[in-house]
């Protein structure tokens, strides 16, 4: 058995604060363990409880679930919850799982920080029960203060370097000028990112070509910076992309087609597209760990 039935033995203490820690440990662990699906919602629907600050025992919400399945890859329970509950599974959890309650997306900011590709692809999809003004504030919403420094899910993906995610967020509809509490925008963070060098400049490139892809106008403070060390950017980003970055030239031809194409098409259609068509750095699996 992956809990023992021992912790519920005492019917009148099954509340209390020490039995709910008891229990919530269970649970996590059968989360933890990829027990299957039916196992853990038997779990979580009867006797699992976890305690509140302010004393009160509580019944682990969809939500909350959610959670757990992100931070362990339970792919298989993330899939369960969020079909069976829909927007609900994405609701704020309670404090005692998210501290910054202005914070109204803990499941991106965790799938990205884990880079939960297959689970984060899971949650776009859902949107699509989100009306679009919920879309765009769900995605575009500043994180925990505490844990994200106040970032938006996009600016997390570049910090850790994450182009799988990227794309996600961005075919999703994910404002690629979103800013943070300092006024940065997701290309601020990747660019502090590049100029760093190696390692991963391979994929930091590629999240630039996402995030060039996702601009026709490109808005930034770093770019005094870029202006003012030309030498150095050109070498760190290529002569193409110094001049996109800096003003001295539009993108080419090509690459505002390619912009005017991934505005018009769904993302689950851009991988169908011949190769000629496709962004050169597109072919996401080449750079899967």
């Amino acid at each position: 058995m992956p809990w023992d039935v021992g912790v519920f033995d005492n019917r009148a203490d099954y509340k209390s604060e020490k039995q709910c820690q008891r229990t919530s440990f269970a649970f996590y662990q059968a989360v933890r363990d990829l027990l299957p699906v039916w196992m853990i919602e038997d779990m979580r629907t009867m006797e699992v409880f976890h305690w509140e600050d302010d004393g009160r025992a509580c019944a682990f919400s969809p939500s909350e679930a959610l959670l757990y399945a992100l931070v362990h890859d339970h792919q298989q329970y993330a899939r369960y919850l969020i079909n069976r509950f829909s927007v609900s599974a994405l609701e704020m959890p309670s404090r005692s799982f998210c501290c910054c309650q202005a914070s109204t997306t803990p499941h991106l900011s965790i799938a990205v920080r884990y880079n939960r590709v297959t689970i984060l692809k899971m949650i776009m999809d859902s949107l699509k029960d989100f009306s679009e003004s919920e879309r765009q504030n769900y995605l575009n919403s500043r994180g925990c203060v505490h844990v994200d420094g106040g970032k938006a899910a996009l600016h997390l993906t570049c910090d850790l370097v994450r182009p799988e995610c990227l794309i996600l967020l961005l075919g999703h509809g994910a404002c690629p000028s979103v800013t943070d509490g300092s006024g940065d925008t997701p290309l601020d963070c990747l660019l502090h990112q590049i100029d760093q060098g190696e390692p991963d400049m391979r994929r930091k490139q590629v999240c630039l070509g996402y995030l060039l892809l996702f601009m026709p106008k490109i808005s930034f403070q770093m770019k005094r910076q870029v202006q003012e060390n030309a030498a150095a950017w050109r070498s760190l980003v290529g002569e193409q992309a110094f001049h996109w970055l800096s003003g001295i030239s539009p993108p080419s031809l090509y690459v505002q087609s390619m912009q005017k194409l991934t505005q018009s098409i769904p993302l689950e259609q851009l991988d169908s597209l011949p190769d000629f068509l496709k962004p050169l750095d597109f072919r996401l699996h080449q750079f899967q760990s």
